[in-house]
Parts: structure tokens; sequence; C-alpha cells
């Protein structure tokens, strides 16, 4: 059995260390502006640390899916790789980028996701990554019965847009890498940060979805069973994705440092854990609590689409 524990939106922050030139000109103004009046009240950086090391101890592989930055600015990224390096002491790290990852055109063409956490995506697969600007995607791990088949999404956008896309790249890259013989006996565990799954109108899904979710699923369908892991929403949900040969489960995780009364919003982990055959032996939810400051475990709510 392997034993799979998913974070993701970190959004790790420093207020005072945020430098004025890097983000008065530019789609940064919004989200500081975001961080003072909204964010920075409900960021608690005692729950990330309690989430990341119950996460660590409680698994063989930790996976993040996105938004481990708040505004991409270089200490950021530092701060981050230097928590993701102490759990990696203790358990494998898969990370992917999330939109505020890449949040500006120049973090995408400087190439400073890839720069600080290109150990945490070293493919076992290499040679069917396309090289993108935030990394060598898809990348592939083969952990037992399974196969961890990390995606990017984060691209950058304009201020006030937040939405994702894969490009016609990396999906026909993916369509080989489930082509694999050593990907086709294995469970494969997709990560991505957008929600592959959004009910929402098509207007609100161009702002802030996954602009070509709908491609990925097609690919998708070829599977008969499997894990689809998200972020972004900053919500624990779980909802099916019926496909020609099987079922898929597709699953997001909440803000892993968040305070917020709603149990299936505040700071905590996910929980996966899969058989050697391959099956989805238990999933379940591990939250802060907030008066005890430890974690509870609790069940993810289903939904009959994932927003």
């Amino acid at each position: 059995m392997i034993r799979i524990a998913h974070v993701s939106d970190l959004h790790v922050l420093s207020r005072t260390a945020a430098e004025w030139r890097h983000i008065v000109f530019n789609k940064r103004l919004t989200g500081y502006a975001n961080l003072i009046l909204h964010r920075g009240r409900v960021h608690r950086r005692e729950y990330l640390l309690a989430v990341l090391s119950e996460a660590a101890e409680q698994s063989d592989h930790l996976v993040v899916t996105g938004d481990v930055t708040n505004l991409s600015l270089e200490h950021e990224y530092e701060e981050a790789a230097a928590l993701l390096d102490e759990v990696s002491r203790r358990t494998e790290v898969t990370v992917v980028p999330g939109n505020h990852d890449i949040y500006l055109p120049s973090t995408h063409r400087e190439r400073r996701f890839p720069h600080h956490f290109d150990r945490f995506v070293r493919s076992d697969l290499p040679t069917l990554a396309r090289d993108l600007p935030a990394g060598r995607f898809p990348c592939v791990k083969l952990r037992g019965g399974v196969a961890i088949i990390a995606l990017s999404s984060g691209v950058p956008r304009p201020p006030f847009v937040a939405a994702g896309y894969l490009g016609h790249e990396q999906l026909e890259a993916l369509n080989t890498v489930l082509d694999h013989p050593e990907v086709q006996r294995r469970t494969p565990i997709v990560l991505v940060h957008h929600p592959p799954i959004d009910t929402r109108s098509r207007l609100v899904r161009l702002r802030d979805g996954l602009v070509d979710a709908a491609a990925l699923r097609g690919i998708l369908g070829r599977l008969a069973h499997g894990l689809v892991l998200f972020g972004h929403l900053h919500v624990r949900v779980r909802c099916r994705l019926r496909t020609p040969a099987g079922m898929l489960d597709v699953i997001g995780a909440s803000g892993a440092a968040l305070d917020h009364p709603d149990p299936s919003v505040r700071a905590g982990f996910n929980s996966y854990e899969i058989q050697d055959d391959g099956s989805l032996a238990s999933v379940e939810a591990h939250v802060i609590d907030p008066q005890r400051g430890n974690l509870q475990t609790m069940a993810i709510a289903d939904a009959p689409g994932c927003v």
C-alpha cells in the first residue's frame, strides 16, 4: 500500500519583505491589495507548518497541487522551496505550478518555477516530457502500483484573470504517457492545479477555470480508474468523472494555511491509500482544529460537479 498526502495552495507570503518596485507597475499590485485586504488575515503560518509536518509524517509521497507562492516574488519562491526541502527529508515530494506561481510573463519567461522546484519534478520517463517555461511536463513518477503524472496549468494572465491552460503540446504528451506500458500497468494519479470538472458558466471558466478542461477530460476518458487531484478552489471536494471504461475519482484540496470557520475550507491535507493492486482503499481529510491546534480526521464531501 502507498499513502499519498495531498496539499495545495500554500500561498507562502511575507508582507514585510515585499519589494514595491516589483509590485507597483504590474499585476502583482492587485494581488498585494488582496493580500492586505483578505488573504493576509486568514493565512496562518503556524497552520501551514503543522499541516506540512503531519502530512509528511503520515505519507510515503506528498503531492502539492500548485500556488506554493502568493505573488511569485523571489523571496516567496525561496521560502516555499526551503519548506518543501524540509518536508522532502521525511517523504518524497512532487509539486506542480499554479497561477500564483506563474504570475507574470517575466516569471514565466525567466523560468523561475523550475529554477526553484525542478528537483521535485524529475520524471522517471523524461523523454516523454515537453520543455515548457514552467518546467518539463508531464512529469511521471512510477511508485509501486501507481503512476503519479504531474501537469502544469499555470500560465501568466492579465489582472483579475486566474484561468489555467495545459496546451496542445502538453496534452499530446499526456496521451503518449498514458500509452506507456509502465503507466498502463499502474493506477494513474494525475496532478493539476485548476479543476478538471467545472460546472460554472463558460465566462467564469474562462476567467478562473481550466480553459482546456474538456480536452483533458477527453484524454482521461480512456482510463478505467485512477485519481485526478487539484487545488485552486480553496475547498475540499470530491466528485467522479465517468469514462467509457470506468470512473475516476476527482478530488480537490483546500488551502494548506487557511483559517476559516468552514472545515471544508480550513487548513489541512487530504490522504489517499492505494493498494498494491491499484485500488483506492481510503480517502479522508485531516483538518486543523482551531481550538486544540491539532488535526482531526473528517470525510470529504461529495458533489455532482467539483465546482
